[in-house]
């Protein structure tokens, strides 16, 4: 079977985990995987924060509701969706492209064009007012049009960046368990509390959620597993 197949089909989320120390290239590897998911528009709306010093750890884990895998974890690994980035990201890739042969000016100016509307379509506006004016133009449009709607509210952007974030968490977790290295990707901890130890913004910033990473404990067992089958949650048009 194929390595990387395997390790999807094997991985579990892990409840103890054991002391393992985590190379910094083993996590550079592990982050680098998970910045090369895909993302709408290419702007990798996200930042990950690894906490990995044991007193920094041990006051995450608090916030994590005191959950076992938080508590025994190497690291605690907090995916962000970040929509505060989207500007500079999109200036870096224009850098990027000028310092490339492969990439005229024609093409640099489409993208930074391009980039420059994906930014303007997904801005609320103060008090969300220009959101509304998008829902209504769009909605108007879509009368006549078979076209998407974009998202008319931070509450949309949020969720479109939470999409990639998403994507990215779980390049995170196969690359680890590739690796010989497992994980627990968790939704319990305080978010107000989380989010002021790392000094997050609520305006550009929401914590989708923290991943446990380590070595399974060999006194842990791992109970059986159920999945519903195909025909359950597929279907063939």
């Amino acid at each position: 079977m194929n390595a990387i197949l395997e390790a999807i089909l094997k991985r579990r989320a892990v409840k103890v985990f054991e002391p393992l120390e985590i190379s910094e290239e083993m996590r550079e590897q592990i982050l680098k995987a998970a910045s090369h998911a895909p993302s709408s528009f290419n702007m990798q709306p996200y930042r990950f924060y690894w906490i990995g010093t044991a007193k920094k750890k041990t006051e995450a884990a608090k916030l994590c509701m005191g959950q076992m895998p938080a508590e025994t974890a190497s690291a605690l690994i907090v995916a962000v969706a970040d929509i505060g980035s989207l500007a500079a990201t999109s200036q870096s890739q224009v850098e990027w492209m000028r310092g490339r042969s492969e990439f005229s000016e024609a093409k640099i100016r489409d993208y930074a064009r391009t980039a420059k509307i994906g930014r303007i379509l997904f801005m609320p506006g103060p008090f969300g007012i220009f959101g509304a004016v998008k829902w209504g133009m769009f909605r108007l449009l879509n009368l006549w049009k078979v076209m998407g709607m974009p998202p008319v509210s931070r509450k949309d952007v949020f969720k479109w960046a939470t999409k990639s974030t998403s994507l990215a968490c779980e390049n995170l977790i196969i690359a680890a368990e590739t690796m010989g290295i497992n994980t627990c990707p968790m939704e319990g901890f305080d978010n107000r509390r989380l989010s002021k130890f790392l000094g997050l913004s609520a305006r550009d910033h929401e914590i989708v959620m923290v991943i446990a990473i380590g070595k399974k404990s060999q006194t842990y067992v791992e109970p059986p597993q159920w999945r519903r089958p195909l025909h359950a949650t597929v279907s063939i048009l």
